[in-house]
């Protein structure tokens, strides 16, 4: 066990070192917002997208197809279900702060965080789970995510099917579902784009950190119930809830380290679209994110052992 301890926190390691590029560049100024923004369309229009059909460029099976959908039943679940138990927390928080810190707990930073370390730790065979979970991450944050953060005049359904994780989900799927192959060329081209995902998110997730005042995130306690529900509780909800109905393992063991991850940055972008409270916003992210270190590691090992992996 405490080799693939070791394995794990190697690789959140190697992570962190990589948000470390994008941490000094924006503190030395070679990392301009203008140039985050650029690259954060990037990867949401382009290598995520890119990503997810690549992934599902792999022959189609009843089996694949049933499992598939299970994991994405079990995510809207967890998701559901997550959304119903954070308000029993933070209501004595003023409601701009209260809906920013639901809202950390609730969405995790499945794209710049989860994808890339499954990608490290499960290969291919975690990523197919990881993709139908962040469809899932995109349908709830889309939805009920909007509905917290702006009320009902935020919400929009064009804007809930219309956006690039949907679109991209859709294409790859369309893909998958109708068992083509890209051809040679473009498929190469697409799968290069997709392995840029890894080293950009982290660059960005670390530039995010870079703006983030250091030392009134840990000066805030009401920070640290978020990061606890959100790195330690939820997980372990997860973890035990989904333990009983002898899931595939590697399909267990994403369930649990998606549930584990930090933060979403979308907590940042949508507290600022929604005039929320953004400070608060931007502090739950980067303590989330610094804590996840030790965090993630414990729940991927924990989640190997208990689906049989190790």
């Amino acid at each position: 066990m405490l080799d693939n301890f070791l394995l794990v926190a190697s690789q959140v390691g190697t992570l962190f070192l990589m948000m470390g590029v994008g941490y000094v560049l924006t503190k030395i100024g070679k990392f301009s917002r203008e140039t985050l923004s650029q690259v954060t369309y990037l990867l949401l229009y382009v290598v995520v997208p890119c990503l997810m059909m690549d992934t599902l460029q792999i022959p189609r099976s009843t089996e694949l197809m049933r499992v598939m959908g299970l994991c994405m039943a079990l995510t809207l679940g967890l998701y559901l279900l997550m959304a119903l138990v954070v308000n029993l927390f933070f209501r004595r928080q003023e409601e701009d702060t209260r809906i920013v810190l639901r809202y950390g707990v609730v969405y995790g930073n499945i794209g710049f965080m989860g994808l890339p370390l499954i990608q490290a730790v499960l290969g291919d065979g975690g990523m197919v789970f990881a993709i139908v979970g962040q469809v899932g991450f995109t349908l709830f944050a889309w939805s009920h995510g909007v509905l917290l953060m702006g009320g009902k005049e935020g919400f929009s359904v064009k804007k809930m099917f219309l956006n690039p994780g949907i679109l991209g989900s859709a294409a790859a799927i369309a893909l998958f579902l109708l068992d083509f192959r890209l051809p040679t060329v473009l498929a190469d081209g697409v799968s290069f784009l997709g392995s840029m995902n890894t080293p950009l998110a982290m660059v960005v997730i670390g530039s995010q950190m870079a703006s983030a005042d250091l030392g009134a995130t840990f000066r805030n306690p009401r920070l640290y119930l978020s990061a606890v529900l959100k790195l330690i509780a939820f997980p372990l909800i997860a973890a035990f809830l989904l333990l009983p109905l002898k899931l595939d393992p590697v399909m267990y063991t994403v369930l649990v380290i998606l549930a584990a991850t930090p933060s979403a940055g979308y907590t940042s972008i949508f507290a600022q679209q929604y005039r929320r409270d953004t400070g608060t916003a931007a502090q739950i992210v980067t303590l989330t994110t610094l804590c996840c270190i030790l965090t993630l590691p414990c729940f991927a090992v924990l989640a190997s052992v208990l689906a049989g992996l190790s």
